[in-house]
């Protein structure tokens, strides 16, 4: 215990000496003063009410900018968008039952044209609605699957069968036209809902 009372008062020493070398700033200060010419009288003091107003105007201009993206995005909405007729080359010759991928309404989007059983036509863009794995058809169980998480979507509506998608898939218009071709004329966003 005898050798601890050395250090223990060394240690209250040091925080005396410390505490007092804060307790005067100004005079711990002083001989740096001219290398560092730093005046705490000049040191901006900010007021609770300067404060308060600071983050009144701040929350202000988040809340404008945010209804003006808001306000830009449901007028973009409003907004049909037009897509440009494509013929979807090699549908007339695609036998019932198989698919055929394209692209639409741009080069970088894909899409799969399926011609049922039946011989109808159908479109829908090839991105899962769940995390955009590419889409492809089935012909064993006639649907659009999803190999990512199992998704499948119903061949003839694009609607949700079973796994993780939220919606259906996007819907690619489709045209018949006098000589037998098929075109793409336009593309609608699936339902925002599972129809199962």
């Amino acid at each position: 215990m005898s050798s601890n009372k050395p250090n223990e008062t060394s240690l209250s020493n040091t925080i005396k000496r410390v505490l007092a070398d804060e307790s005067n700033v100004r005079k711990a200060t002083t001989p740096y003063q001219v290398d560092f010419p730093y005046h705490r009288e000049e040191e901006a003091q900010v007021t609770r009410r300067e404060f308060c107003n600071f983050l009144g105007l701040t929350s202000a201009a988040l809340f404008v900018g945010a209804a003006g993206f808001a306000g830009k995005a449901a007028l973009d909405a409003r907004e049909l968008e037009t897509f440009a007729p494509a013929k979807i080359d090699g549908a007339e010759a695609l036998p019932p039952g198989t698919s055929l991928n394209f692209r639409y309404p741009t080069e970088k989007e894909t899409a799969i044209l399926v011609r049922s059983l039946d011989g109808s036509y159908h479109a829908f863009g090839q991105k899962c609605t769940h995390l955009s794995c590419p889409v492809y058809f089935d012909r064993n169980k006639q649907q659009l699957s999803c190999p990512c998480h199992d998704g499948g979507f119903n061949a003839q509506t694009g609607d949700v069968l079973y796994g993780p998608p939220p919606r259906a898939l996007d819907e690619v218009k489709l045209e018949i036209r006098a000589n037998g071709e098929v075109w793409a004329i336009g593309r609608t966003a699936g339902t925002g809902e599972r129809v199962i």
